[in-house]
């Protein structure tokens, strides 16, 4: 079976011109198959900023109205998503960008409303890879934006980090795949204060101890929840690092 690399990299990264050409000059010499999910929450506040739309959060969550829809496509389909197609077609990478709409490849339910009415945010329900494993094998290198549709002409917002989730988890059937989600630290931390307190492999029972002590906390928590789920559902490797080692052999390895 061909290996994948599915590289998950947050807003932050993508949005500053120095870590974002260093990013994918990195991600350029990955060898083999791969895929790129970016998020890019940043930007789209500051444009709904300059366009006079208030941007609410919710436990760091986007609470996504009709306008707020409208501001998000525009950034992580449009701006983001094809200035790191442009970048990467400059460093000879033959990437498409896609939001989940296209090739009908991820398929979302509208959150229900419980305590927090989130609005237009997407619930992944069936993701649909046949298509995007076949542009894979061709040599394509799919840049995914965090958007996902619910098949009734509705795009729907949907966090970056489940995206690459559920994507690696449906192109296991396929590939071997590493999914790797880089962000600001090198790995997932013993000590939040100390940079190089990284814990080198973690399991779920580690994991469960870790949060009962408070080690592990806050976004964290869902990020390792979604690389358990990937493990569970047959992706070979999840690595959480940091995106200026992206292809270095550091960061924290999940283990099954």
């Amino acid at each position: 079976m061909e290996k994948l690399t599915v590289i998950k990299v947050g807003g932050k990264i993508v949005e500053e011109e120095a870590s974002l050409n260093d990013l994918l000059q990195r991600f350029s010499k990955i060898e083999g198959r791969k895929a790129l999910v970016h998020g890019g929450g940043r930007s789209a506040t500051a444009l709904a900023t300059r366009l006079g739309i208030e941007s609410k959060m919710v436990d760091g969550r986007r609470v996504t109205d009709e306008e707020t829809l409208k501001v998000v496509t525009m950034v992580y389909a449009g701006l983001v998503n094809k200035n790191i197609v442009a970048r990467l077609q400059a460093l000879n990478v033959n990437a498409l960008g896609l939001t989940g709409a296209d090739l009908n490849y991820m398929r979302s339910d509208k959150r229900p409303v419980k305590t927090v009415d989130y609005g237009f945010v997407g619930d992944v329900k069936e993701v649909n890879s046949d298509l995007l494993a076949d542009l894979i094998q061709r040599g394509v290198v799919p840049v995914l934006a965090p958007l996902t549709h619910d098949k009734k002409g509705n795009l729907l917002n949907t966090n970056a980090d489940t995206i690459a989730s559920e994507a690696a988890k449906a192109l296991a059937k396929s590939f071997e795949v590493t999914l790797v989600y880089c962000f600001e630290k090198k790995g997932v931390l013993m000590d939040a204060e100390n940079e190089d307190s990284v814990i080198k492999e973690i399991n779920h029972s580690q994991f469960e101890e870790y949060v009962a002590k408070g080690i592990i906390k806050e976004g964290m928590i869902p990020k390792l929840e979604n690389s358990f789920a990937a493990i569970d559902s047959g992706v070979k490797q999840v690595v959480i690092t940091k995106a200026d080692l992206l292809g270095e052999s550091t960061g924290t390895v999940i283990k099954k």
